[in-house]
């Protein structure tokens, strides 16, 4: 994990970080270090470290005029209900000490997970045990289910009684949004759109709304090292979670890949109960969620401002991603 100086952090931190511990019940004066944890790119992410070695992730969202998605809005419902649901399935995560509004703006204070985000360090030998174990987790995370579909946060409306309803007004949002902010997308949006809208058929074969992570990306993923070996201490970040499909989370977890190349964590997955199957239908549903999760990345460029060498990166390596799927939607559909 990416630590700023704790002696960098304005006072205006520790007075939300005490105030967030008080409202917890714990006591403020026992917090002794702050720290801004990187990786975040909308909710500030903070480390608060008490006087006898406790830790909690505090999480604040940015000001309400800040730029930002539609589906963003109240992002920390969604990682709460993530936090909620690993711990009924038993998989590592955060688990929720406090929710609550500070000045008109919601926070959420969490236990710190061990380890470290999952990176080159790990060897060949290592990394097929931790991706069956990976895959074991997150099949206990899928047989998790939700009273409908879509975003628990509300923001792009209420839970939806069909999958279909929910992920096309999820992908007609993020299209939007593109529009919005000029996102630099490989095709134009009504082209995506059109493409797109010729699959949507297959979202139908989805009766059971599941939870869904959608950003397990290597840095979500902590590991924790010790005498013993290693093992997975976390899966954080759900704050981008919402009740679906569960082959959704197929994307991130093999991010700009295919997952059907992932063998040990397929093997994991399916000894655990999660079904994992390429017939054409469910290649068309996973194109529509690979499609989906670069149209994201593309647009939020804009509004986060991340730098020009961020945003050549994601024109280098997601936007081709994103003309392939688009492409792989295009031959499914013709030949149906």
């Amino acid at each position: 994990m990416d630590f700023g100086d704790p002696d960098a952090r304005p006072a205006r931190s520790w007075e939300r970080a005490r105030r967030a511990l008080r409202a917890a019940g714990v006591p403020p004066g026992r917090l002794a270090r702050l720290r801004a944890l990187g990786g975040g790119t909308y909710n500030s992410v903070e480390e608060l470290c008490l006087a006898d070695g406790t830790r909690y992730v505090l999480k604040t969202p940015p000001a309400p005029t800040a730029p930002g998605l539609r589906y963003e809005r109240d992002l920390l419902v969604g990682e709460a209900e993530f936090c909620r649901a690993a711990a009924r399935a038993g998989v590592p995560a955060p688990r929720v000490v406090a929710e609550g509004e500070d000045a008109a703006r919601r926070h959420l204070l969490m236990t710190a997970c061990p380890g470290e985000p999952w990176d080159a360090s790990v060897t060949d030998a290592e990394a097929a045990g931790l991706r069956a174990r990976l895959g074991g987790q997150v099949a206990r995370l899928h047989r998790v289910t939700g009273p409908g579909f879509g975003y628990p946060s509300g923001a792009l409306g209420p839970l939806a009684p069909d999958w279909r309803t929910a992920f096309t007004a999820m992908y007609a949002a993020v299209l939007d949004d593109a529009r919005r902010h000029g996102a630099p997308l490989p095709r134009p949006a009504d082209e995506i759109a059109r493409t797109a809208e010729a699959a949507y058929g297959a979202l139908e074969e989805i009766a059971v709304p599941r939870l869904v992570h959608f950003d397990l990306w290597p840095g979500n993923i902590l590991l924790d090292r010790s005498e013993a070996g290693v093992r997975i201490g976390g899966l954080i970040d759900g704050e981008r979670m919402f009740w679906g499909d569960p082959a959704a989370d197929f994307v991130s977890l093999a991010l700009l890949g295919d997952i059907r190349e992932d063998e040990a964590f397929l093997a994991g997955y399916r000894a655990a109960g999660g079904r994992a199957e390429f017939n054409r239908t469910a290649r068309l549903r996973l194109a529509l969620y690979r499609s989906y999760l670069y149209l994201i990345m593309l647009t939020e460029t804009i509004p986060r401002a991340l730098g020009p060498d961020h945003e050549h990166w994601v024109r280098d390596h997601v936007a081709p991603e994103l003309s392939a799927a688009v492409e792989e939607i295009g031959r499914l559909t013709v030949t149906s």
